[in-house]
């Protein structure tokens, strides 16, 4: 247990490798009161009144019905002259639908805040955002940025962000999308914090400038003047299709500050299970300690020793490390309402992972070992020549993979299922148009859900074990000695 400094420095090395990247519910007039207002010498021509109830207002019958006309008339305008035909565009990913959408000042269409798109919602929950939710609550997060104009440092709360995650405010050329930091592209959009409302923030299937093929493009709608935004900033560097992007993002996100919170708490609790073994040399474990024991001793007695051999000692810290930090973002993402943080389920967590196994593995890898890779003795050229090109890209591509993808896939397929079941209630129930069918379906969807959270307790205890022996496997193969193989 005197080894635990390692574990503390291998967390700090994972988490800072892995940092690659207020609760508002929308403007609702309905409950406005408009009884006192004086429009007469108020200029609508820009505004939306098709929403708002004007029973209040001194308006007239007729007046409102020509209001109603001259605002759909110039949104019409609007949109022929942005050059934007919307009639063909789908918006079924992650844009809007026309029939049952809005439409802002720009013509650009935005979903109905009260109608529940459960592949939006699910998505929203497994991805990284710069806002951080408990519940109903959302909390800031810092925004740390580098653009070509320099440094920026400032918290998303500047942005009052909807329960969608998108921008009521830009601050300094950024706004939020879906709860990813985006840069406005136009230099002239206004530096200082303006004021955006529902819908300005949003994309529009425009077509790819090298393939031709629809994407969506996040664009802003400020003073009725479209602006184009960024792609988020991505460590791939566009290698996946997000395109090379005009800012580097360096804040800490919701998975970073999930990682952040796993890491204080295991090491306040192995460095207290550290200091019993200490103080209590030679007396039966209690607590915590009788708690952790059994787990490092499984850990050891099960994966080091078998798979390792003489070596056991050297790697068991860093094992061990990989264990209890994979099986604590598990774990943690499970808890209900507490930020439901999808760290484990994120390439670039469980991509950083795979390369601490890789290096540890090649770093201490001996002669026999890479001669195994390279040049296999005692086999004919021709079947060399076959034989090292498989074995290359099996050890530097295929195990790396295997462990990044597998972690990643198990942990967000049981993200998603869950939010998929508790949104059963509202597809069925049509959002409370159908309360029988809500009612009913709660049931159903409320044991499914308990019985897919009970089988994650489990995952998170398998996958946190695979990732750790396969990882030992990996080493204990590299490090191997000739006559045991």
């Amino acid at each position: 247990m005197g080894k635990f400094s390692f574990f503390t420095a291998v967390f700090l090395f994972v988490f800072t490798l892995s940092f690659a990247q207020h609760n508002h519910d929308g403007h609702n007039h309905d409950g406005h009161n408009h009884d006192g207002h004086d429009h007469s010498g108020h200029d609508h021509s820009g505004h939306n009144h098709d929403g708002h109830d004007h029973s209040g207002h001194n308006h007239g019958k007729k007046e409102r019905k020509v209001l109603q006309r001259t605002s759909k008339k110039l949104q019409q305008q609007r949109q022929n002259q942005s050059g934007l035909n919307h009639d063909s565009h789908d918006h079924g990913n992650g844009g809007a639908d026309h029939a049952h959408g809005q439409t802002n000042a720009c013509g650009m269409a935005h979903e109905d805040p009260t109608t529940f798109n459960a592949a939006k919602v699910a998505f929203h929950h497994i991805s990284d955002q710069n806002i951080y939710s408990i519940g109903p609550w959302h909390f800031p997060l810092p925004c740390i940025v580098k653009s070509k104009e320099g440094w920026d440092f400032f918290s998303s709360g500047n942005f009052k962000a909807d329960y969608h995650g998108n921008s009521h405010y830009a601050y300094k050329g950024y706004v939020l999308y879906e709860g990813s930091l985006r840069k406005i592209v136009d230099p002239t959009f206004p530096k200082e914090k303006v004021e955006l409302h529902h819908g300005d923030v949003g994309t529009m299937v425009l077509p790819h400038p090298s393939t031709g093929k629809p994407i969506d493009v996040v664009h802003v709608c400020y003073n009725n003047k479209l602006y184009k935004a960024d792609n988020k900033s991505t460590a791939d560097m566009g290698l996946f299709g997000g395109g090379i992007t005009s800012f580097y993002d360096f804040s800490i996100t919701k998975n970073v500050m999930a990682m952040l919170i796993v890491f204080t708490f295991l090491t306040i609790v192995l460095l207290r299970v550290a200091k019993a073994y200490k103080t209590r040399q030679g007396q039966a474990p209690t607590g915590m300690q009788g708690f952790i024991e059994p787990i490092i001793v499984f850990i050891q007695d099960e994966v080091c020793k078998p798979f390792l051999g003489h070596a056991w000692e050297k790697f068991t810290p860093f094992l061990l490390c990989i264990f209890f930090f994979i099986l604590g973002l598990n774990l943690f993402g499970q808890i209900p309402f507490f930020g439901n943080a999808n760290a484990s389920g994120n390439l670039a967590v469980t991509a950083i992972l795979a390369v601490f196994a890789f290096i540890i593995t090649n770093l201490n890898g001996n002669g026999h070992y890479w001669q195994h890779i390279f040049w296999m003795p005692g086999l004919p050229f021709i079947v060399k020549l076959i034989i090292t090109p498989v074995e290359i890209v099996g050890n530097f591509i295929l195990k790396p993979a295997t462990l990044m993808l597998r972690l990643f896939g198990n942990i967000t397929a049981g993200h998603i299922v869950v939010v998929i079941f508790v949104g059963l209630i509202f597809i069925f129930g049509k959002n409370g148009a159908n309360a029988g069918a809500a009612y009913g379906t709660t049931i159903a969807s409320t044991l499914l859900t308990l019985f897919m959270m009970a089988l994650e307790l489990l995952v998170a205890l398998i996958q946190a074990f695979v990732f750790t022996i396969l990882t030992a496997s990996y080493i204990g193969a590299a490090t191997e000695e000739h006559h045991a193989h």
